[in-house]
């Protein structure tokens, strides 16, 4: 249940809530969009006999939050209806929260179990997990080649198939921010966007130290989404762009930056060397490599070696997705 808020309620987690009476399942919900009601009030609210909760249990994939924040917190409201038991698989690494939603509710009498699935719990929130014990977003590389390892030449600029191409919008869909660099920005003009998959857009994001782009009527400045340029310039918005100065493009200044920005997940669909620099300073949590079984283009810019073993692979008809975690 918790999954189904996926792409929809970053910067915070994904939390499901179950509640049980007498063995049978009473109510669900699920968080199901940024700033809306958190699971365990929209499990609550599903339950049919409220006087019910009074002995039931409530199943929750995170710890109940403590704090006000968008809402109220989640586990006043277990303890204002009187839920005698509350199941919980990880705990919240939040500060503000970190045990202190079950402390809360065991000095209201409740009883609390948790750790029950934590791993898979930790997993399905490895986004928010990375964001706030690493300081730092959850980081995707990503880049589609040629048959014979190439990103690209002069002549051919799109290397993958429809399909690969509409699961790479559905990412977009998925992760808070997609960033290029200079060279890919001004030669590629990405859009940056999910026209091929029914989802919001992501943050923009585009590394350029020397703006050379601006003045160049590129896609990137269209005002369509939310729109960040790290550059060495200048701090200021101006016509809906977000211009946000940066000392140097060293990758640890660019994650920095992404932090600051309350970006929890960010996939670099920059060019060779960009990519390649997130891999040498062992900057990523997962990459994503679309391999075309077609394309053949003897020369133009190499893709990045990677000499680890693959955690997952797809066919997506012309391409063959691969990923390494």
């Amino acid at each position: 249940m918790a999954e189904k808020g996926f792409g929809h309620v970053s910067p915070n987690p994904m939390v499901g809530c179950i509640i049980v009476h007498n063995g049978e399942i009473i109510g669900s919900g699920y968080h199901s969009v940024y700033g809306g009601p958190h699971a365990e009030v929209n499990a609550i609210n599903s339950v049919k006999e409220p006087g019910l909760l009074k002995n039931s249990i409530a199943y929750v994939s995170l710890e109940p939050c403590s704090h006000f924040g968008k809402t109220p917190p989640c586990a006043d409201l277990l303890i204002q209806y009187g839920i005698k038991k509350v199941v919980i698989g990880s705990l919240d690494p939040n500060p503000l929260v970190a045990g202190q939603g079950i402390e809360k509710l065991k000095k209201a009498g409740i009883e609390v179990k948790f750790g029950i699935l934590e791993n898979e719990c930790k997993k399905l929130n490895k986004r928010f997990f990375t964001y706030i014990n690493n300081k730092r977003p959850y980081i995707i590389l990503k880049w589609a080649e040629s048959s014979d390892g190439f990103m690209g030449s002069e002549e051919i600029k799109q290397i993958s198939g429809i399909a690969a191409q509409t699961r790479l919008h559905k990412w977009r869909s998925e992760e808070d921010a997609f960033l290029v660099g200079t060279n890919t920005l001004i030669q590629d003009n990405p859009k940056l966007n999910t026209r091929l998959w029914p989802g919001k857009n992501p943050t923009r994001i585009a590394v350029d130290f020397e703006l050379k782009s601006e003045n160049k009527h590129l896609k990137i400045y269209d005002q369509s989404q939310k729109t960040i340029i790290l550059n060495g310039i200048k701090d200021e918005i101006s016509h809906g762009i977000e211009y946000i100065k940066i000392p140097d493009c060293k990758v640890e200044t660019l994650i920095e930056a992404l932090y600051l920005c309350k970006i929890s997940s960010v996939v670099i669909e920059g060019g060779s060397k960009l990519l390649n620099s997130f891999i040498d300073a062992h900057l990523y949590d997962e990459i994503r490599v679309l391999k075309s079984k077609k394309r053949i283009l003897n020369n133009g810019i190499a893709a990045p070696k990677i000499n680890f073993v693959a955690s997952g692979s797809e066919d997506l008809i012309d391409d063959y997705l691969t990923i390494y975690e």
